[in-house]
């Protein structure tokens, strides 16, 4: 039986600035949606958080925030884990057909302090978009 696919990279936000951490929200994480769209993010789309500033790694979904607004919000219980000014990476995973691996190109998107995007690239191991 041959593998459906790999898990892989879809697409992340790189080094995003955490606007704020609400503990009083259901969960998720709401990001701007200009990034959203930039990503390829969808409503209730799993994703991780990578909170460069602490270390701590976490699962939950998106929800759309205002765009242009820069947002980027984790609620709920995610929200001990993390805190405004935080820099993270949000990453989206997803199955990737076996022919279609070796070409893969995931979307990142780079963005400024502001959450402004300044780049779009492809390589995922790099912070230099070129």
């Amino acid at each position: 039986m041959g593998v459906l696919g790999r898990p892989m990279m879809l697409s992340k936000i790189h080094r995003a600035t955490v606007t704020g951490a609400n503990r009083d929200y259901v969960g998720s994480i709401a990001i701007d949606r200009v990034l959203m769209e930039a990503a390829d993010l969808y409503e209730s789309q799993q994703v991780d958080v990578l909170d460069v500033t602490n270390g701590n790694r976490l699962t939950t979904y998106v929800i759309p925030a205002p765009a242009g607004s820069g947002t980027v919000t984790v609620n709920g219980a995610a929200a001990h884990l993390v805190q405004a000014g935080d820099l993270v990476i949000v990453v989206a995973y997803g199955l990737v057909g076996e022919d279609t691996v070796p070409h893969h190109k995931p979307r990142v998107v780079f963005v400024d302090a502001e959450n402004l995007i300044t780049a779009l690239g492809t390589n995922p191991g790099r912070e230099d978009p070129s």
